[in-house]
């Protein structure tokens, strides 16, 4: 199938790139045209286990190609993704600017043929109509204009639009389709999905979808080929699109919880670690997302659960439960800080490393990670800040940070320090070589913000190490 993808950040390239793997004809479309030329030469612009191997795969066989030309997308797309950013605005509401530019400028250059327009960008619920409205605009803007001047222009059924106003415009339907990547497991959850969510109201449009998704529905590409057919769940719009909200918001949730536990742990002399453990074998409850730590960010969850707060205050519910769990998430990045002040005493003066940068591992998205909270209160309790991250060490995207030494190994960033705090849980942590890491340090303190590392190891390399909960 011939499929646009207008959009190429985490889920726009993963998804063009993917769909191409499977066996479709893929046109990705971005405005920056740096970026096209970075894509076009094979390479990501993205860190993202697996996908640059993908993409050169894909463009060597010609299955993939990208422009900066939406309307050669539109053209040659049966299937049209809309899968730009909506960042959060400062009151908590998604921008969804980029997306009504995008829907607009597909409907201005619709031309004839039947197109399944695709919602692949979180968006607020009830976006899909407002999309279907936005797109017809496009197109009765540009159709108006021709017709004015007498153009023939290309009708659905094949005749010309005669004047303004004719109800002969290009055939599309709108289609909810949200996506639930991890960043850093984009990839591998593509090919491997708990489920596929479609929401419309068009049998042609949900069958045309299915047919897009068959080969990743039978597991062709799956880790387990041999595992039952993913499930495909089909509903409408406002569901579809609240399923995406209600998704991570649960996740988000469930993480607040099991830091709130934490936190009682830490007070009472319980261990977090074997009481997620305890819980998590209940069927009804799981062992996924109950590691306590430092708590959440990245580009998801703290923007969905603060748009699906906003959604509520519009229809007049408070949500009181998803605000009492942005709030545990709030205080939670800041334990370590108190953890630190609980050993160093007064932080004034001292020198702290942090172990990660990034919101999560295998991954250089810094977007609303937790560690930059940290960097942010311990410089204003005059600490001084050194840091080393597996990637942004290297990338050089690091440059932007603020208030930071970023150091260029481990045994640089040890050096010095009076505490060590691993912020985020790369594997590459679990082996370091410790001792050497405590010898360079000032006081061979470790504070342990993901629970990931192993007591006795650090103990045994001569560190105070102290978990969250743990």
């Amino acid at each position: 199938m011939k499929v646009c993808v207008i959009g190429t950040g985490y889920v726009g390239l993963v998804t063009g790139a993917c769909l191409a793997r499977i066996g479709h004809q893929v046109i990705c479309v971005d405005n920056n045209e740096a970026k096209v030329k970075l894509m076009q030469a094979g390479q990501s612009p993205i860190y993202e286990p697996g996908l640059a191997e993908i993409l050169q795969q894909c463009i060597a066989e010609q299955r993939i190609e990208f422009t900066t030309d939406l309307q050669a997308g539109v053209n040659h797309g049966d299937i049209l993704f809309i899968a730009v950013g909506t960042p959060a605005l400062p009151n908590g509401k998604s921008d969804t600017r980029y997306v009504e530019a995008v829907a607009r400028g597909i409907g201005e250059h619709l031309n004839g043929g039947y197109k399944v327009i695709v919602n692949k960008s979180t968006v607020p619920i009830g976006s899909g109509n407002w999309v279907e409205r936005l797109i017809l605009d496009g197109l009765k803007k540009t159709h108006s204009a021709l017709t004015a001047v007498g153009a023939e222009v290309p009708a659905s059924d094949g005749g010309k639009i005669a004047e303004p106003g004719s109800p002969a415009l290009p055939e599309f339907d709108v289609v909810s389709n949200p996506e639930f990547l991890r960043e850093g497991s984009a990839v591998y959850d593509t090919f491997n999905p708990d489920r596929i969510v479609l929401g419309g109201n068009s049998d042609r449009a949900i069958a045309l979808m299915q047919q897009l998704y068959d080969p990743l529905v039978r597991r062709e590409f799956s880790d387990d080929s041999e595992a039952s057919p993913v499930p495909v769940v089909v509903t409408d719009l406002a569901s579809a699109e609240m399923i995406k909200y209600a998704a991570n918001s649960f996740l988000a949730t469930k993480i607040s919880f099991i830091n709130e536990v934490a936190n009682i742990c830490d007070r009472v002399g319980a261990d977090v670690v074997q009481v997620a453990r305890g819980i998590g074998l209940d069927s009804r409850i799981g062992d996924k997302f109950l590691q306590a730590g430092i708590g959440w960010g990245g580009s998801c969850f703290p923007k969905d659960v603060s748009a699906l707060v906003n959604t509520a205050e519009d229809y007049g519910y408070e949500a009181p439960l998803l605000r009492s769990a942005v709030e545990v998430n709030q205080k939670q990045h800041f334990v370590v800080v108190e953890k630190l002040q609980q050993i160093l005493k007064i932080l004034n003066g001292k020198t702290v490393g942090l172990l990660g940068l990034t919101f999560k591992p295998d991954t250089d998205d810094m977007r609303d990670a937790p560690s930059l909270k940290l960097i942010e209160k311990l410089t204003m309790l005059g600490v001084k800040v050194k840091a080393f991250d597996p990637i942004l060490s290297q990338s050089g995207q690091s440059h932007t940070l603020a208030n930071v030494l970023i150091e260029s190994d481990v045994e640089r960033l040890a050096e010095g320090c009076d505490a060590l705090v691993l912020v985020t849980d790369w594997q590459q942590f679990q082996t370091l070589n410790y001792p050497r890491l405590a010898a360079l340090m000032t006081h061979a303190i470790l504070v342990d913000g993901r629970n990931f590392l192993d007591r006795s190891t650090l103990e045994a390399a001569g560190f105070h190490y102290t978990g969250v909960g743990h």
